[in-house]
């Protein structure tokens, strides 16, 4: 009798664990199949001086570069960045090295990742450009800046991961811990399994903001950091990039923060978990004409706040354009 209720439980339990088994299958199918078919369309790969690029663009007016954080790619600029396009800009965003379609070449470096930005631009013939770096984009919005500044109009760095300015830099990870990091990076179904059944996990983790803060947040602001974090499939296509950030977002300047003459708005959360709300203050504070924009609550997601600092940085740029030399720094919303 006993023997026999062990093996009931035993075909329940593998019954369960078979349907449970084709369910996960079915949906990661379902979901990594919409996100390799969503990278294969909407951008093109251009070859330039500094190499193959990849890019996308919309809208017709003054060019702005959108520089992408660590995740992204093309389409997360445009994600981000799109906006402004029915505003009455061209805006033009690359994979950076490693990302989707663009390669990563020799001796790769914050300088010559803000060099291939020029390259881009000069396959388009476009002379000055806004430049706009998120996250990890930073450090090469702001090398760009320094060894190409007179074609930049303006720069806005967003939650700006550029870690040297405050010594703040990145955990680093023992040798075990980098191998399993470096592994997760690379497998498209360990990342959808993260942020299908861990998501408070994957938006302190991955997305360096509170689950709380999330929470919080509208419907709408819950489905954008959702949905920034679905956009990160196919992990596997964005994991060489992902890796050079350890190198890139500690990586020096070519010269001092104070030689960028051009309008810079730095704007962060005081409680984004990556850091970067000392390094926001350090660089508004540290160029020749620039402005912090800071929120007390908000993450790295800037939850609550990304409608209001689109329109922080709208506004920004219209008052660069009509006056680029008296940009003070200051510091508003805390």
């Amino acid at each position: 009798m006993r023997r026999t209720y062990i093996n009931a439980l035993a075909i329940v339990l593998l019954g369960a664990l078979a349907a449970a088994s084709l369910w996960i299958g079915a949906h990661y199918r379902k979901d990594i199949g919409e996100a390799r078919a969503r990278v294969a369309t909407g951008s093109r790969v251009v070859a330039t001086s500094c190499g193959e690029i990849e890019y996308a663009e919309s809208g017709d007016g003054p060019a702005m570069l959108m520089i992408h954080g660590a995740g992204g790619g093309f389409d997360q600029g445009m994600a981000l960045a799109g906006s402004f396009a029915p505003k009455g800009y061209r805006v033009i965003a690359m994979s950076r090295f490693g990302y989707l379609r663009t390669p990563v070449p020799e001796r790769a470096s914050v300088a010559l990742q803000a060099d291939a930005h020029a390259c881009l631009l000069d396959t388009f013939g476009i002379g000055k450009v806004a430049v706009i770096g998120v996250s990890a984009g930073a450090p090469s919005a702001l090398e760009f800046a320094l060894r190409h500044q007179d074609r930049c109009t303006a720069l806005i760095l967003v939650v700006p991961g550029w870690f040297p300015s405050s010594g703040g830099a990145p955990r680093r990870l023992g040798p075990v811990g980098e191998a399993i990091f470096e592994w997760a990076l690379r497998s498209d179904f360990a990342f959808w399994l993260l942020g299908r059944f861990f998501p408070s996990a994957a938006a302190r983790g991955v997305l360096g903001t509170r689950p709380d803060v999330v929470a919080a947040g509208s419907d709408a602001e819950q489905a954008r950091v959702a949905s920034i974090l679905r956009d990160i499939l196919p992990v596997s296509r964005r994991a060489d990039g992902l890796l050079l950030e350890a190198k890139l977002t500690v990586e020096h300047l070519s010269k001092p923060l104070s030689s960028i003459a051009v309008p810079t708005l730095t704007i962060s959360a005081e409680d984004d978990l990556y850091g970067t709300w000392q390094n926001a203050q350090f660089i508004a504070h540290g160029v020749a004409h620039g402005r912090f924009i800071g929120y007390p609550i908000g993450g790295h997601m800037l939850v609550g706040r990304a409608e209001e600092a689109r329109a922080a940085v709208a506004q920004f740029l219209r008052q660069s354009g009509d006056d680029q030399g008296r940009t003070n720094v200051t510091s508003g919303h805390r």
